[in-house]
């Protein structure tokens, strides 16, 4: 049994595999339910990405037989790092490149993450990381909004906004929603003009909120981060 565990900004994710198929999943919100469901484990070998200092606890939670792996940029992988500043890439960007890659194998991809924040991540059909694009997720966007203004109220994603909004909080949300739908759109446009076989993968926790629109022209996946930890682990 393989282990993978992604702990990011908001919540960790954690899947169990047996090769290269994913058994199970689970989610939490915070750092120590995940502590306590990962002490109930026995693994055989384990692999953990996180973008914060909590994964220093979580590693002391884990009973493992075989290897401990701690995404790194000095560790290896399937594929390779080409970014021009690997000390400072966050590791779930760089899991979500290689669980591109165990995806389309020699094609070349265009990972959407919409988290925390919006990453775009791009990975040549030759096998390396290029690099990408950093963006504020939805949260970010209405939060900012409202905490630097004095008088706008905090928002909540939703879908099928309107785009002429007839009250403030539509308005904010046709702003945020539909900005935000438009920004993913462009930045596939312009990859598919220099790559137009470009394969377009959408994960991460508001994916949802954008699946329906860009359809057909994305292929949703929404444990990558946990796929491309378990491929660097068989790695």
């Amino acid at each position: 049994m393989n282990l993978v565990i992604d702990a990011g900004n908001t919540r960790t994710k954690i899947g169990i595999f047996e090769e290269a198929l994913l058994k199970s999943t689970r989610v939490f919100e915070d750092y120590a339910a995940s502590a306590d469901y990962l002490k109930s484990l026995d693994a055989d070998h384990a692999m953990i990405s996180s973008v914060t200092d909590q994964g220093k606890t979580l590693i002391a939670s884990l009973k493992v037989k075989g290897k401990l792996l701690v995404l790194t940029p000095q560790l290896s992988l399937p594929i390779e790092n080409r970014y021009g500043t690997p000390g400072t890439l966050g590791a779930d960007r760089l899991a979500a490149a290689c669980g591109a890659w165990q995806l389309f194998p020699r094609q070349s991809s265009l990972v959407i993450d919409c988290g925390t924040c919006i990453n775009y991540e791009f990975v040549h059909a030759h096998g390396y990381y290029a690099g990408g694009a950093i963006s504020p997720g939805l949260s970010m966007r209405f939060r900012s909004m409202h905490e630097m203004t004095s008088r706008l109220p905090l928002a909540s994603p939703a879908t099928e906004v309107p785009l002429t909004g007839t009250n403030t909080v539509e308005c904010l949300q046709s702003g945020v929603m539909n900005g935000v739908l438009e920004e993913i759109k462009g930045v596939i446009e312009r990859y598919r003009k220099t790559d137009p076989g470009i394969r377009v993968i959408l994960t991460g926790g508001d994916a949802h909120f954008f699946e329906k629109p860009l359809k057909p022209f994305i292929f949703v996946a929404p444990e990558l981060v946990l796929t491309g930890l378990n491929s660097i682990l068989l790695h």
